[in-house]
């Protein structure tokens, strides 16, 4: 049976570091018994950062999982790796990792204004996107001033669980058409901005939405006869 990570990063995204013990370290990865570095998955991209072991700074520039659902540091190439058991300190790259946050929780309020399937996404340091399933082309000025009056409206993101079983009953929530929530771990986490959003989601996010920033509506791309791609740049 395989090691399971203790994923700091899906109660407390705002975590910058963990001391931590190496459960296994070869050229695929380096497997910690807690970590705060997020892994690839649901458009967002893999933390990267720093592993310090005594004077030994090992860079890890990505962080994923693999099919057998291992969280695995990605070292540099050439980097030296550290032994089983020794202990590490994990810090990723903050800013890297902010930006996403920001980025993640705009794409949230975005679902919000588009009442439609998600069809794909991706998040980036400067510019994310979401696929709509959905025939007509969005107001581009409307979005961009109701995303601006959702951020300054500072509204509060909380997390919550629920079955899988109630997850079922309450299909609505599901808002991807592409990715399903993973089941069979007892438990699903609830993503709520306060009074605007609501869905199943793993990633990480800001804890107040008045920390997005200011952000801008870029092109609304047609990607087929019923799905609109609608791209977010972060200002």
């Amino acid at each position: 049976m395989a090691h399971v990570t203790d994923e700091i990063f899906r109660r407390d995204a705002y975590a910058r570091s963990v001391a931590a013990r190496v459960v296994a370290a070869d050229q695929t990865g380096i497997e910690l018994d807690r970590s705060v570095f997020y892994p690839e998955g649901g458009g967002q991209p893999g933390d990267r950062g720093v592993l310090q072991c005594g004077d030994l700074a090992i860079p890890i520039v990505d962080t994923r999982k693999d099919e057998r659902g291992r969280l695995l540091h990605l070292p540099a190439a050439g980097a030296q790796l550290p032994r089983p058991d020794a202990q590490v300190l994990a810090i990723i790259d903050w800013e890297y990792r902010y930006r996403h946050m920001r980025m993640h929780t705009c794409l949230h309020l975005l679902c919000a204004l588009v009442p439609h399937g998600v069809t794909g996404g991706a998040i980036g340091q400067d510019k994310g996107r979401l696929d709509f399933a959905v025939p007509e082309v969005p107001d581009k000025a409307r979005l961009e001033q109701e995303l601006t009056r959702l951020i300054a409206g500072d509204h509060a993101v909380s997390y919550r669980f629920i079955s899988d079983t109630e997850l079922d009953a309450a299909g609505e929530l599901v808002r991807t058409l592409s990715v399903q929530p993973p089941r069979g771990q007892g438990q699903v986490r609830l993503v709520e901005v306060a009074g605007v959003d609501l869905q199943p989601c793993g990633g990480t996010h800001v804890a107040r939405t008045g920390e997005i920033g200011r952000v801008r509506v870029g092109k609304i791309e047609s990607k087929g006869k019923q799905n609109r791609r609608i791209n977010i740049h972060l200002d």
